[in-house]
Order: C-alpha cells, then structure tokens, then sequence
C-alpha cells in the first residue's frame, strides 16, 4: 500500500545533498548524448543541448533581475528537479544557473533527476497531477521551503494546457514561444520569487 507523504515529512536537505551541481549535470548531458540511440530519449538530446548551451553562452540577465538576487539579506538553497530530455529544462535551467553565479554565494544550486525517485516531484505536481518538469524548489538556510516554481512560465504553460485540451503537440509552439519571448517571462517570474 503507497503511503501518503506530505510535504512536513520530506527531509529536503537529504534530497539536496544527493543532487548535483550545474557542472555535473552538464557532463552527465553529454555522456548521455554520447550514448545515442542506447538513451531512450536520444531524439530530444541534441536540440536540447543546443538550446542550453546557446543559453549558457549568449544570455545575459536583466539588471533588475541582477540587483534583487545581490540584494537578499540570507542565504537560500535552490533545488531544481529536471530531465536532460526535457524541452523547458533546456530553457530554463541555464537562466536559473546564471541568476545563482549572479548571487556571490547566497544561492546555493543544485539539480536533481525526477525520475531517480520520484517521491519529491510527487509533492510538487503541476495541477495536483502531472509531474512536468523543470521544477525549483527554493529554501532558506534551514530547507523550509520558501516557494516553488515551474515548470514552465504562466503565458507559456496556458499555452501548454490549451494545445493538450486540443489534442495537439506542443513541442514546437512552445519553443516558438520562448523564441519569441526570450527569456522575460521567466526573468519576471524569477524577479517575483525573489520579492
């Protein structure tokens, strides 16, 4: 019989000590490219690398979004549940990365695999029922959780909702989206979390 968990019950600190760094899951991205068609999710990892790394390159941070995260008076851990095959991971992940380097230490960052266990996504589902990922669960010094946010910006996630109602894929009108959008919805919501 599945127990119930409820979110007192969850020892975050243990998850966030298992979880790993951005620079570690990078290189597992690659070695999971590296694989081929041995990855169940083969077709998803090249455009998704390409995505990330021409975010981790060229992205440059709003000066406001910059200001708030130098401006927070304690320290705060930040615990990303993602998936190298997923679309919005490959959008988001490398802005998140780059607002906790933006910080000079006062976030401390990591990244944990929802399909390793998937007892923590469980207690962040979207909607009460589906496990979409990316999903940044933000702490204070002590892991009470502060907020959570994700898996995709709200604008972006209506969009998501509508096309399922629909019957039809998202893939290609969501990443239209964040082209078109550029990273400033997340950065607005990012700015919001940090209020």
């Amino acid at each position: 019989m599945n127990k119930q968990i409820t979110m007192s019950t969850i020892d975050y600190k243990s998850y966030f000590d298992k979880a790993i760094s951005y620079q570690e899951y990078l290189q597992n991205f690659q070695d999971e490219m590296a694989l081929g068609d041995q990855s169940n999710f083969a077709q998803y990892l090249p455009q998704n690398w390409q995505r990330q790394s021409r975010l981790d390159r060229k992205f440059k941070l709003r000066e406001d979004l910059k200001d708030a995260i130098k401006q927070l008076s304690k320290n705060q851990h930040w615990l990303v549940i993602t998936e190298h095959w997923c679309g919005d991971a490959s959008q988001i992940n490398p802005i998140i990365n780059k607002l906790a380097e933006e910080s000079a230490g006062k976030v401390h960052l990591r990244f944990i695999y929802r399909d390793e266990d998937t007892t923590l996504i469980d207690q962040h589902l979207t909607d009460g029922r589906s496990r979409s990922i990316p999903i940044l669960l933000q702490f204070d010094e002590g892991f009470n959780l502060l907020n959570s946010y994700g898996p995709r910006p709200e604008e972006a996630q209506k969009l998501v909702m509508s096309l399922l109602a629909k019957g039809e894929d998202y893939n290609i009108p969501v990443h239209t989206w964040y082209a078109k959008d550029k990273q400033q919805s997340l950065q607005s919501d990012l700015l919001k979390l940090l209020s």
